[in-house]
């Protein structure tokens, strides 16, 4: 990837990292050891249809090396290598690449519309992070993927209301934003 940022896109790099570390404290914990409901992946959401795939992922990446280096940005707090590692850790990696599918799937589109935007946070937002997420749970818990798969069907829900929320909220962004600050794709608020 042979990416240059502005200062404008570092900053804008910046807020999203920031963003996914204020919304990992929004912590719902749920039965039966599974990782708890965070706000985490609708910062990723965001961050994937505002900033575009290279930005969006950008911001995830220097988010999981804050959390690697022991700065408290994971979950409720927590940090290091070992979480990470962890049964959990496949979703936090999974964020970078959510972001970036996120972002890929907006900017191939020539208008931005709600419908563009759903589905760009459902591919990369849900799908995309549960992948690695569901498949690092599974490798270490033991269990079959299968019951990996079952074990998260009750994040979907959630999930689906976040999305219901970053597909607007970005919609409304992108519409009062100056053309020098999106990318070429243009809203449609029609």
């Amino acid at each position: 990837m042979n990416q240059k940022f502005a200062v404008r896109d570092l900053v804008l790099i910046s807020l999203f990292t920031a963003l996914t570390a204020i919304m990992a404290y929004i912590v719902i914990p749920m039965p039966g050891g599974l990782p708890p409901i965070t706000g985490q992946s609708f910062a990723v959401m965001l961050a994937g249809l505002l900033l575009g795939a290279h930005k969006a992922a950008m911001s995830q990446i220097v988010y999981v090396l804050l959390g690697l280096a022991g700065l408290p940005v994971f979950a409720a707090g927590t940090a290091g290598p070992g979480v990470l590692a962890s049964y959990s850790g496949g979703f936090i990696w999974g964020f970078i690449l959510g972001a970036f599918v996120i972002g890929k799937i907006a900017e191939m589109s020539t208008r931005r519309s709600l419908p563009v935007l759903y589905l760009a946070a459902v591919l990369g937002g849900i799908l995309a992070v549960y992948i690695p997420g569901i498949l690092q749970m599974a490798r270490v818990l033991e269990m079959p993927i299968n019951n990996a798969i079952v074990a998260m069907l009750p994040f979907i829900p959630g999930d689906l209301v976040k999305v219901a929320v970053a597909g607007p909220l970005a919609l409304r962004i992108l519409g009062s934003l100056p053309a020098a600050y999106t990318t070429s794709a243009k809203p449609n608020t029609q």
